[in-house]
């Protein structure tokens, strides 16, 4: 069987992958009294004086929200909530296996940007933070937005800055083992959708300067924005300095990185023969990368992470988020802001030393017992540092 019949078996025999359990028994009536009326009511009364209490007296303060409108769902498209359930579920199994973290799934039936962050935000004080899932782009942008204007929780969509807290960790060792750095590299990013406008707006938060990227049409360039929509156009100012116009192959040329988010079997070996020296590929579609590591190899890359847990340097958002979300917590953060993830990145990087740094080792591995403690650590101080905290 393959692992999708035995996935869908497991599925079938789980009925789910969470539950809920209690905190508290209920064995007696006075156990009940206790959790229960009459007792319950002096909670309820200090919560009212002070709404700070909730984080005291409920579990609030470790509940994280995951939310869905199905629109973009791996790699499986518009699908539904419903069928988005089995991956928020997984989600949240992923919050608490590796970050201790309880998450609860929600999948809201609108394709309207107002009517979801509507949702969201009536629901959101029994929560003391909000993952947003596979939602599709440039939708799922907004949304964030309006959601972080709107709640003085954290709001984290995990397939923009997940994505690009690993990608900026990754790419951190992989310029030490290549011997370049973050203000000289000429890097190529492609994909242009939520994925690849968050690596671009946090690599060039943490000192990268040449940065160009790609869509399915070509180079972006400010020339012509006619094609992109405002968040590309916005990126399209602080990128592509030179004013470079073509496609794919015409980006790469010269190039000392190639970071992929987009589609299988975009870059081939003789692209990657005209690239830099030593050059580092990160081919981050999945199930099929841009590029195999072994064409890449071939054609001299010295560096190549992939999406794939089958090969070295995986690029796994599991590394990033169940300790963002910890440490926000562990703080009680209003937001997770820029230098919160930029703390995460370094974390995360921190962890190969350089003594242990080779082009198949640039990330810890996900089951790393050391991953969540180090990144919650530094987000926390970070959230300090920049006032997001509140204890």
């Amino acid at each position: 069987m393959s692992v999708y019949d035995d996935s869908l078996k497991l599925h079938y025999e789980t009925k789910g992958k969470i539950e809920i359990t209690t905190r508290m028994p209920a064995n007696c009536a006075r156990d009940l009294s206790l959790a229960y009326t009459p007792g319950v009511a002096q909670p309820c009364l200090e919560i009212q004086k002070d709404i700070n209490k909730s984080y005291e007296l409920t579990r609030r303060w470790n509940l994280c929200l995951v939310a869905t409108d199905g629109t973009a769902v791996l790699g499986l498209g518009d699908i539904g909530p419903e069928a988005g359930m089995p991956v928020m579920e997984g989600k949240c199994l992923l919050f608490k296996a590796f970050g201790n973290v309880d998450a609860f799934p929600l999948c809201v039936k609108t394709h309207d940007v107002d009517e979801f962050v509507n949702a969201i935000y009536l629901i959101s004080g029994s929560f003391g933070g909000i993952n947003l899932e596979d939602i599709s782009a440039p939708r799922c942008i907004e949304i964030e937005n309006k959601l972080k204007e709107k709640c003085d929780i954290p709001v984290f969509h995990d397939d923009q800055h997940g994505t690009a807290v690993v990608a900026l960790a990754a790419l951190t060792n992989a310029l030490k083992v290549a011997g370049k750095t973050f203000e000289n590299a000429k890097i190529v990013i492609n994909g242009a959708g939520s994925a690849g406008m968050a690596i671009t707006r946090l690599l060039l938060l943490a000192g990268c300067r040449h940065i160009t990227m790609c869509d399915r049409f070509g180079i972006i360039s400010r020339t012509d924005k006619t094609p992109l929509n405002k968040y590309q156009a916005e990126l399209s100012e602080q990128t592509n300095e030179e004013c470079r116009t073509g496609l794919l192959a015409d980006a790469v040329k010269g190039a000392d990185v190639f970071i992929g988010v987009s589609a299988p079997g975009v870059l081939t070996g003789d692209m990657v023969k005209t690239m830099a020296k030593d050059p580092v590929i990160f081919a981050c579609a999945n199930p099929t990368p841009e590029i195999t590591p072994e064409e890449a190899r071939a054609a001299g890359a010295l560096v190549v992470a992939t999406g794939r847990s089958d090969y070295p340097n995986q690029l796994n958002n599991v590394l990033a988020f169940p300790g963002i979300f910890r440490g926000a917590f562990d703080v009680r953060a209003r937001d997770i802001n820029t230098e919160m993830k930029i703390a995460a990145s370094r974390a995360i990087a921190s962890l190969v030393p350089d003594t242990e740094l080779s082009p198949e080792n640039i990330l810890p591995k996900p089951f790393d017992p050391r991953v969540c403690g180090a990144v919650s650590k530094a987000v926390a101080e970070a959230a300090r540092n920049t006032g997001a905290a509140r204890i």
